[in-house]
């Protein structure tokens, strides 16, 4: 078995598919499957189950990830993609991660606990005040992967609030949640144009057939 070093720092192929290294040995997440290979442990990053991973799949080049990041990650459910964050981010980084379902956040609890780099928070991604004592830095990345018509709002919102000036974000736009009678296409035109305003696009890559209507954007804010 072959494992090679990715262009993204933490992130690594292992015959081929992409794949992180286990920050808590013995343990997956999702059922994803994990590999041994000279000692470590490597949990291979599903593309139908991770929009992060299917981006990288479609191409992507310039995921927003590295050890000891600190990310903001908005709707961050029961930790599929945020656990592998959390295997790039390391001891030395940390993830708060802002969930409104208490059901889904309880299934996150547990991998935060052995994990210890994410911090799980209850709230809703519209309502910063809410949250934002329980979030006591500046994030060099934020992270938006909502159904919610105000999808873009929220992002910069947040980025507003907790952006370091100069940082990264990364949105899956759901196009079918923001106008469902619009083509996709349509749909990401509009909300580029509105990103645009605040943020440069860096790049960016449609999710189909991984993820149908979506589009994942990668961003640098310009404040």
């Amino acid at each position: 078995m072959e494992v090679k070093e990715s262009e993204i720092k933490g992130v690594f192929k292992v015959d081929g598919r992409f794949a992180t290294r286990n920050l808590v040995k013995g343990m997956n997440v999702y059922g994803e499957k994990v590999v041994k290979v000279d000692g470590k442990e490597y949990r291979i990053w599903d593309h139908w189950r991770s929009k992060p991973a299917a981006a990288l799949k479609k191409g992507l080049k310039q995921l927003k990830v590295w050890p000891g990041m600190k990310m903001l990650y908005l709707g961050i459910a029961s930790g599929t993609t945020a656990s592998h964050f959390s295997d790039i981010a390391g001891k030395r980084g940390i993830i708060y991660g802002v969930e409104m379902s208490d059901r889904v956040l309880r299934e996150l609890i547990p991998h935060a606990e052995k994990r210890k780099n994410i911090v799980p928070i209850l709230g809703d991604a519209r309502k910063v005040e809410e949250y934002s004592h329980l979030i006591p830095e500046e994030v060099e990345v934020v992270y938006e992967d909502i159904a919610d018509p105000d999808q873009i709002k929220i992002l910069k919102m947040n980025c507003e609030a907790f952006l370091k000036s100069g940082g990264y974000a990364m949105i899956a736009i759901k196009s079918q949640s923001i106008d469902v009678t619009k083509p996709p296409r349509q749909v990401y035109k509009q909300c580029i144009s509105e990103l645009s305003k605040d943020f440069e696009i860096i790049e960016k890559v449609e999710l189909d057939p991984f993820e149908k209507h979506h589009l994942f954007l990668v961003l640098r804010s310009k404040h």
